[in-house]
């Protein structure tokens, strides 16, 4: 870390934002950014599949005990997003990948050879953090909504009852009909505020650090250590958000429905108390 600040202050800042081929097959452009996501889920596996064998009942030291720990609270959130605890299991495997994934690309803005210090193709950082190429955050934050979208659906009972929870009330009434809209709108535009939230973040929290290097020349260390320090934080909140929210709007879309489900239970099977309680609330 020592040598990196004190490269980047002798040598000025230099941050690439858009990521660049570092190798064509047959016209295929193989970017910086893509390598390094390719290098990030090799490690990945090999990671957990030492996590895996290497964790037992009674609990250890070290790296595991942390892993453990992360996961237990990513599984937690994701299983209490749903009414039904049994829904939100069907989908930690998908989310704590996800989580991860995204975490350990974050964490490379910190490693020398990966922030455009280190290796380069000509004047081209070999890697680049996946997490800070827009392409690649847009790319996981379609695949995040398709999934939300196609389960929302699913686990909903079909399109009808999908789309009903945009609706607060009757869709007939303009009101009404007027905020659904507002909120299908809104709905549609999640897979962009995904994607820039994180692209966003860890680029200007790569920037900032360089910059700051680059002002402290030879006291590059003490200059760049507080922005390292909260990029570090920055690193997991980011990888909680993006994992939060999509977990929230699958959870959102199916807890409505299923709230809807119980509410026309309850007037067809208690319609005489609907009755009452409608005339009570007359009265008073």
């Amino acid at each position: 870390m020592l040598n990196r600040l004190s490269l980047l202050a002798s040598s000025g800042p230099n941050v690439h934002i858009a990521p660049g081929s570092v190798v064509s097959i047959d016209g295929f452009n193989i970017t910086n950014s893509m390598l390094y996501g390719w290098i990030v889920i090799i490690f990945s596996i090999i990671f957990f599949i030492w996590v895996a064998r290497n964790m037992t009942i009674k609990p250890k030291g070290g790296v595991i005990q942390y892993v453990e720990a992360i996961a237990e609270f990513i599984m937690s959130t994701i299983e209490n997003a749903f009414d039904d605890p049994s829904i939100g299991k069907r989908f930690v495997p998908y989310f704590m990948t996800l989580f991860f994934f995204i975490l350990f690309n974050n964490l490379s803005e910190i490693i020398p050879p990966i922030s455009g210090d280190g290796f380069h193709v000509g004047s081209l950082p070999l890697f680049k953090p996946f997490t800070a190429d827009l392409d690649a955050t847009l790319a996981m934050g379609i695949v995040t909504m398709a999934i939300v979208y196609f389960y929302s659906i699913k686990l909903s009972g079909g399109f009808r009852k999908y789309f009903r929870h945009f609706f607060v009330g009757n869709p007939l009434n303009p009101l009404y009909f007027f905020i659904g809209l507002l909120e299908m709108f809104s709905d549609a535009i999640r897979v962009i505020s995904l994607s820039l939230r994180l692209f966003l973040n860890m680029t200007i929290g790569e920037m900032i650090i360089v910059v700051f290097a680059w002002l402290g020349h030879f006291l590059a260390p003490i200059t760049a250590l507080p922005f390292t320090l909260l990029e570090l934080m920055v690193c997991f909140i980011q990888a909680y958000i993006f994992t939060l929210l999509g977990t929230m709007y699958l959870a959102v879309a199916v807890n409505a429905a299923h709230h809807h489900d119980e509410d026309n239970l309850t007037e067809e099977v208690f319609p005489e108390t609907i009755n009452v309680t409608t005339a009570v609330k007359g009265e008073a």
